[in-house]
């Protein structure tokens, strides 16, 4: 783990070591598993190499490497592990959709695609680091953001270009494509909630009007944010997408508790997450269904099949995996979307299923440290709410497969096939970084947050 150096002979500066050689090496071993996988599964399916191995390699480890490099550029304090852990589950990701890709007769071409969505992901990721210099430029517009994020969850509304799909309107359909805009507006809330609440932070923590025991702010403060969040969570609610609203809620929750610190606040939040799941399960139609396919999926045998399907598949797998190429994921619906844990976890076993969890967990702790470290407010809540939602996405859609939550139908961050998820989470990593760069550069021990040292200044003495 990367630890501030000795300060300078003045005692000036504090400065961590860029890690940029380690993240080099840990891309390369990274990138290798997904090429691992996807040759293994080539190879007990057909006895035979990819023949389009050279090629596919060339590409998956030249855009890891021009990754790197505008890390190097950009970001040259950026922290080290997060690129190569989420080059570790895009890979792993992509070598199951082609292993299923091979399941289908014609053979599939949805890896293909998911290159093609992982190359964009990967440029978008490019550009926040190149435009984005500074992370406290997005602090100058969070009505902005919200106004933004409220059109972007309003599009699927549209006769047009809206689409519903499962029984949920989500998506929206433009020239051939689909896309999920709330991924979108996942993002754009989050950077306004933290500028509202950075800039509100005294006022909220200040008592309003006491009520239950509990101190609450008063309404002029708490009362255009609470609006903003209330109609975001409408939007989703009627579209039937509640995994989504409940990220909305826990990202609203989280960051108005790192502002405040005051307990609170997740105490209320967990009281009103109970009483809209309970209104959830008796006004509508799929939630029920959800509750009884986690608590009793046998009840009902076609409705939950792919419940079922994939527990049956995780059975098979057992602790180590059925190999890759040798179990049978595809039984499961929807094996390369919602359930692509389901498929991994039977040909690389709990054992492997629980490492890629660990993934996620170095993910989001290493996020939660750049909120520590970070000399700025904003930085901090900012860090702090997406490396929480991201948890909270994993977590749902995790426990829902493995059954230890009812199913939410969120994807499964990088290894789910779509191009929504892979683009909005691909800019998430890019703002991490950019914070992580910030936090992690040369800068006076005592400095204020506006006092940070600019990225040229005392590197070239203090650098190694």
């Amino acid at each position: 783990m990367s630890v501030p150096q000795q300060p300078s002979a003045t005692g000036e500066y504090i400065v961590f070591r860029r890690r940029r050689g380690v993240e080099l090496v840990l891309l390369l071993i990274s990138c290798s598993f997904g090429i691992g996988g996807w040759v293994i599964s080539h190879l007990n399916l057909h006895g035979a190499l990819p023949p389009n191995l050279t090629t596919g390699a060339a590409i998956w480890y030249g855009m890891a490497l021009v990754a790197h490099l505008v890390v190097r550029w950009r970001a040259p304090y950026a922290d080290p592990v997060i690129l190569p852990a989420v080059m570790l589950l895009n890979g792993l990701g992509l070598a199951m959709i082609a292993r299923l890709d091979q399941a289908t007769d014609p053979v599939g071409q949805d890896a293909t695609r998911q290159l093609i969505w992982t190359a964009l992901g990967l440029l978008l990721f490019i550009a926040v680091l190149v435009f984005l210099r500074d992370h406290r430029r997005l602090q100058r517009f969070p009505y902005l953001m919200f106004l933004g994020a409220l059109v972007m969850l309003l599009l699927p509304l549209l006769p047009v270009i809206g689409r519903a799909t499962g029984g949920a309107r989500i998506w929206i359909r433009v020239a051939g494509f689909s896309f999920q805009p709330a991924e979108v507006a996942k993002i754009m809330l989050a950077v306004g909630f933290a500028a509202y609440f950075y800039e509100k932070k005294d006022v909220l923590a200040l008592a309003g009007k006491r009520f239950l025991g509990i101190d609450f702010p008063r309404a002029r403060d708490l009362g255009p944010i609470a609006a903003m969040w209330l109609i975001a969570l409408g939007i989703m609610v009627f579209q039937n997408d509640l995994g989504t609203a409940m990220l909305f809620f826990g990202m609203f929750t989280v960051m108005i508790y790192i502002a405040t610190q005051r307990p609170a606040w997740p105490i209320l939040a967990g009281v009103a997450f109970l009483a809209a799941g309970a209104l959830a399960a008796r006004f509508t139609h799929h939630v029920p269904r959800r509750i009884n396919a986690w608590l009793d999926p046998f009840s009902n045998y076609d409705a939950n099949y792919q419940v079922i399907s994939a527990q049956f598949g995780f059975a098979w797998g057992g602790l180590f995996g059925r190999g890759w190429g040798q179990g049978r994921p595809a039984l499961t619906p929807l094996p390369k979307d919602d359930f692509i844990a389901a498929s991994l976890g039977e040909e690389m076993g709990l054992v492997g299923l629980m490492g890629i969890v660990l993934v996620y967990a170095f993910i989001v702790s290493r996020g939660m440290k750049t909120a520590l470290i970070c000399p700025d407010g904003y930085g901090k809540l900012l860090a702090g709410g997406l490396s929480f939602t991201f948890a909270l996405q994993v977590f749902a859609i995790i426990g829902g497969i493995t059954r230890l939550l009812p199913l939410t139908g969120l994807t499964t961050p990088f290894m789910s096939r779509g191009g929504s998820s892979m683009i909005a989470n691909w800019m998430i990593v890019g703002v991490l970084l950019v914070i992580s760069h910030r936090a992690r550069m040369p800068q006076r021990a005592t400095a204020t947050p506006h006092e940070l040292v600019a990225p040229g200044d005392a590197t070239a003495v203090l650098a190694r």
